[in-house]
């Protein structure tokens, strides 16, 4: 069965520097939540304080129904007694033992029997497609191989919470997006709660059940990985979710559901608000056009950026500019003149000053762009 993570007002220091804020969080039983953000955000320390690598200053860590920290009660439990599986950057293998010995080296400690841990073994190494190895020494091995040894050492101790820490950064494209097919297989097999730390958004959306994104060690939303990218709550977010980045543009409320731009109009639901406003507005969901078409605003195709699947174009007017992606390779030339309409249910509107969204302020809002 698998096992829930509950924090409490977590806390961590160095010095004067804090690292976790005040940090509370649910991770439900079986899900995959990846803590996302920039370097320094926390995320790493927020990990290894539920591992018990490090000691939070402050808060309450649970794992199942076990209190594994506590300040106010004096409670830490080391890392062995939690019941936790690591993978780390740097793989963590001993150099000098065999493959087999590398993955049994924990397994001794649980007194298993040898054809128990010769089963457990085979087992996991077939699951992260590295069976026979068993006699090899992690340098006669790839990167990528060792980082499949370390997955099979962490499935054959069948711990009940995964925790990675940037397991992928040391590979290269092409294995990066293998691995991260076969990490979210393992975690679908195996049902594990899964706790993953990376910077990298490609990973954080195509692998999570939930993402946490921090910044300066407060998590700022917690959402499954649609609502991360379609209702960021904030600016920092919005900008930090999404490749081609959002289009950010500030403006103001100049009449009812009418937001402008200073050199357009865009029609979004202002909520009954006021004042200065930012528009989010991703560039996938604006339309290109070759040919006026009434309500679009005349740009100018400053350049244009074909990746094969699909092309971004980078569009002027005055000052203003805009990321636009269209499907495919496009046939719009640089400096062409294009026409461009918004989806007006796809746009998210920010509070200016505190940075916060605005649309659907009941916390449920409308399904789009779908």
């Amino acid at each position: 069965m698998a096992t829930p993570i509950v924090i409490k007002n977590l806390t961590k220091k160095f010095g004067n520097v804090v690292a976790v804020n005040n940090v509370s969080l649910t991770i439900e039983p079986g899900t995959f939540l990846t803590l996302l953000g920039p370097s320094g955000c926390g995320k790493t320390t927020l990990l290894r304080c539920i591992s018990g690598l490090e000691d939070p200053d402050d808060g309450e860590i649970f794992i199942g129904e076990k209190l594994v920290f506590s300040k106010s009660k004096g409670i830490s439990l080391a890392p062995g007694a939690r019941d936790l599986g690591l993978v780390f950057q740097n793989y963590a293998l001993w150099p000098h033992m065999t493959v087999y010995k590398n993955i049994t080296f924990a397994l001794e400690m649980q007194k298993l029997s040898k054809s128990e841990m010769d089963h457990r073994v085979k087992e996991s190494l077939e699951e992260v497609k590295m069976a026979g190895y068993e006699d090899r020494y992690p340098r006669e091995m790839s990167g990528g191989q060792q980082q499949r040894i370390a997955l099979a050492r962490m499935l054959a101790y069948r711990p009940k919470v995964f925790l990675m820490d940037e397991p992928l950064s040391n590979l290269d494209a092409r294995l990066r997006m293998d691995m991260r097919t076969e990490i979210k297989r393992l975690h679908h097999v195996s049902g594990a709660t899964t706790v993953y730390v990376t910077h990298d958004q490609v990973e954080a959306m195509t692998m999570s059940t939930n993402i946490a994104v921090m910044k300066e060690g407060v998590v700022q939303q917690m959402d499954s990985p649609d609502r991360v990218y379609h209702f960021p709550a904030n600016l920092f977010v919005a900008d930090f979710i999404g490749n081609p980045k959002v289009n950010l543009l500030p403006g103001w409320v100049s009449g009812p559901d009418m937001i402008d731009l200073g050199r357009f109009n865009i029609p979004v639901n202002t909520h009954n608000k006021k004042g200065d406003m930012v528009v989010g507005l991703r560039p996938e969901d604006i339309t290109v056009s070759t040919v006026p078409i009434n309500g679009a605003v005349e740009f100018i195709a400053y350049s244009v950026l074909p990746a094969g699947a699909d092309t971004t174009i980078i569009a002027r007017i005055g000052d203003t500019e805009l990321t636009v992606k269209e499907m495919g390779v496009s046939k719009i030339k640089m400096d062409q003149k294009i026409w461009l309409t918004f989806q007006k249910d796809c746009i998210n509107l920010y509070d200016k000053e505190t940075g916060d969204l605005i649309t659907g302020l009941d916390g449920q809002p409308s399904e789009r762009c779908k």
